[in-house]
């Protein structure tokens, strides 16, 4: 029995579409992670990034459990002293809800020479409009 490895040349992608709609944050972001990663493949090899395109619409009526709403806080450090910025949950899904979803999956992604190009592959829209029309995506409902 022979252990098959995919080769760079053979990576084939695919376009899926998710709507975030009624969907749990942190699941819906494990769940695009692993789609990113190419884990849902059988042809799935560690060392070579064969994960596909998502796209994400309907950003902004994702749920959260219990109280994170109000009390998760996100941080950011512009380098410079005492300028630790936060805004919470609640606000950044008024302002950015597409960036909630990009930071979720981001970090659950492997920190490596990977992510960035992952990462890319990832398309988030707060409306249910989305310009990919043309890849012609495939529907997935968790």
């Amino acid at each position: 029995m022979k252990t098959y490895m995919m080769k760079k040349e053979e990576i084939k992608r695919k376009w899926y579409l998710i709507d975030a709609k009624g969907q749990i944050l942190g699941r819906l972001a494990t769940r695009i992670a692993r789609i990113l990663m190419g884990k849902n493949k059988v042809s799935y090899t560690p060392h070579v990034d064969n994960g596909d395109f998502v796209v994400v619409i309907n950003a902004d009526k994702i749920k959260v459990t219990g109280k994170k709403m109000e009390k998760k806080i996100y941080y950011r450090h512009s380098g410079y002293m005492g300028n630790l910025k936060e805004i919470s949950l609640k606000d950044m899904m008024a302002k950015h809800p597409e960036r909630v979803i990009t930071l979720a999956v981001k970090r659950m992604l492997p920190k490596n020479k990977t992510l960035k190009h992952r990462i890319k592959r990832l398309k988030v829209y707060a409306g249910p409009e989305h310009p990919h029309e043309a890849q012609k995506p495939e529907l997935i409902s968790f």
